[in-house]
């Protein structure tokens, strides 16, 4: 086993299956203790039983993490619940004694188009992934500012979960790409609030074959889950104290850093613009910087 995260005390969050349970392994095979998170639902958000072992996911990925000689704990917090989530960290330190790094990577899609999508469906797909996102980094960054207050700053990471859908748009899918969208401005805010705590924050946006994507178009050419995990568990280290406030889409052996929204053309008249004079200007900016195309399933 690496030695890269030896010692460090991980939460992953929905690392029952999929993308999150890649990370809970990678982050084991370096050396971190994973507290090992799943709800336990379906793609769409519902409860779902144990698998035909008799574990649940969670039990499953903790005793893969046991076999290879690395130490886990399951927790089946609903990550949304801002008192589970409180809770969730609390296990962390008690169990390990700390808590170093948070993965952000938890959610479930109800893919409708814009026109279709009900007022549950929005509810349940923002809860889960975005105030899912903002729960657990929460207490997380609290623990940590009261660590470093106390004189005993921790080098800690979080990495969240964002989403091409969430930088491109994704037709079909105006619920998931809105919150994954706010997941990469919570990131920005608390890579910049955290930062004077020894807290780097971050943000994936994955590409994968999973239950999210599988069914929704053609995955055949996808990378594989696990493909996306050895950025996590770098930026996961002590070594990547200087790289925070990021965005980075990997899909398979590609990383891209994301601009985001960055200032683009300008034209700065000097005073207020008149209605009669907008649509000339903004045109000109447009043919100068026109916008991507959004995409289907990213």
């Amino acid at each position: 086993m690496s030695t890269l995260l030896d010692g460090r005390v991980a939460i992953v969050t929905g690392a029952g299956r999929g993308i999150g349970r890649a990370h809970a392994l990678e982050l084991a095979r370096h050396g971190a203790k994973v507290v090992v998170n799943d709800y336990g639902v379906s793609l769409a958000g519902q409860r779902s039983g144990q698998s035909g072992t008799g574990e649940t996911p969670a039990e499953s990925v903790v005793a893969e993490i046991e076999a290879m000689g690395g130490e886990a704990v399951v927790n089946g917090a609903d990550v949304a619940d801002f008192a589970a989530a409180e809770a969730m960290v609390q296990q962390a330190i008690d169990t390990f004694g700390g808590l170093d790094v948070l993965v952000n990577n938890a959610g479930f899609v109800r893919d409708r188009m814009l026109v279709n999508t009900s007022e549950e469906e929005w509810d349940a797909v923002v809860r889960v992934h975005l105030k899912g996102h903002f729960a657990p980094l929460r207490h997380a960054g609290a623990y940590w500012r009261s660590e470093a207050k106390a004189g005993r700053t921790r080098a800690a990471r979080v990495v969240n979960t964002s989403s091409g859908a969430g930088l491109q748009g994704s037709i079909g899918q105006a619920t998931y790409s809105a919150a994954k969208a706010g997941i990469a401005g919570l990131t920005l805010v608390a890579a910049a609030e955290l930062g004077r705590y020894g807290v780097t924050v971050n943000a994936i946006a994955p590409v994968a074959r999973t239950r999210m994507t599988e069914g929704a178009f053609d995955t055949s050419a996808m990378p594989e889950p696990e493909d996306n995990s050895p950025v996590v568990a770098w930026l996961a280290s002590e070594e990547a104290g200087d790289v925070t406030g990021r965005v980075i889409e990997i899909e398979g052996g590609k990383v891209t850093l994301e601009n985001g929204w960055a200032h683009g053309p300008a034209r700065d008249k000097g005073s207020r613009w008149e209605a009669t004079e907008v649509g000339g200007v903004l045109r000109e900016l447009i043919t100068e910087a026109p916008a991507p195309e959004p995409v289907y399933g990213s």
